[in-house]
């Protein structure tokens, strides 16, 4: 049995990462993220430090734009195109969510698809059903892939349950295992005998966001679990999907929460940064 870490996998993607910005420097180009954040938000400001920690790890250049908690749509949209038309951006990361009176829908469209590091643009997520390399994942959803591939997985023919069906994670999810030959089956918190539907699965992803839905009956001998969740408990602590102290004991492997996948994704976002930069330059 073994306990995945995700500041193992974090590291080792950060690697590969900072290998590719130095070449990009080394050439004339320094890649770039821009953080806009809107507002003071205390979870916001958490993420965008970490963000940005993980950036300079890389080698990447990190800048913040901070914009006023009341900011019009229309100076928000403008705001916004300054920074998409900044030829010194490779990567736009917009902090969500966004104060009421803004509408998130025109930035969808306004982002160029390249500077969209975390997959908002529903080209990039066009890109990653048909297969499209150039395209980005949402970033949770590769860093379960990060994950699995850290551990050497296999995954052809490998049978791979996905609870959740969000275009966050779900859906994007599991468009990447199939394209590695996975056989994927899509639950959600209405699938009928879920408990029977997860225990059939080599790989259980859990995604749905519900504090330890997935029980000991989920599970069985062998099998590979992802826990996506971030969840508060009824004490207060932070919790995944998955019942842990009940799940870990039968199952081959198992990713924490906190200290999993969650610890991967930053790392996926300098990754696509200087995927970007690469494009661009």
């Amino acid at each position: 049995m073994s306990i995945i870490k995700g500041a193992q996998v974090a590291e080792a993607v950060s690697a590969e990462t900072k290998k590719r910005a130095e070449k990009l420097k080394a050439e004339g180009t320094e890649p770039c993220l821009a953080i806009i954040r809107v507002g003071e938000d205390g979870s916001e400001i958490a993420y965008e430090r970490g963000a940005m920690k993980r950036m300079d790890k890389c080698g990447i250049k990190c800048v913040s734009v901070v914009l006023d908690k009341n900011i019009s749509q229309a100076e928000f949209e403008k705001k916004f195109v300054e920074v998409n038309d900044d030829k010194n951006v490779h990567g736009i990361l917009l902090l969500q969510p966004l104060p009421k009176q803004l509408d998130i829908e025109p930035i969808k469209e306004l982002i160029n698809p390249i500077k969209d590091v975390d997959a908002l643009s529903a080209v990039n997520l066009y890109k990653v059903f048909v297969g499209d390399k150039t395209g980005y994942a949402p970033c949770t959803a590769e860093a379960v892939m990060e994950t699995l591939d850290y551990m050497g997985t296999d995954y052809t023919g490998k049978k791979c349950v996905v609870i959740g069906r969000s275009l966050v994670v779900g859906k994007p999810l599991g468009m990447l295992l199939l394209g590695r030959n996975a056989t994927v089956t899509y639950c959600h918190s209405r699938t009928k005998q879920l408990a029977e539907e997860a225990k059939q699965a080599d790989i259980l992803v859990a995604a749905v966001g519900v504090p330890k839905m997935v029980k000991a009956d989920f599970v069985k001998e062998g099998m590979t679990v992802i826990d996506v969740g971030i969840n508060v408990d009824e004490n207060g602590n932070m919790c995944g999907d998955v019942d842990f102290e009940n799940v870990e004991p039968i199952v081959e492997n198992i990713t924490p929460v906190p200290g999993g996948v969650g610890a991967v994704t930053t790392s996926v976002l300098a990754k696509h940064v200087v995927m970007a930069a690469e494009m661009l330059k």
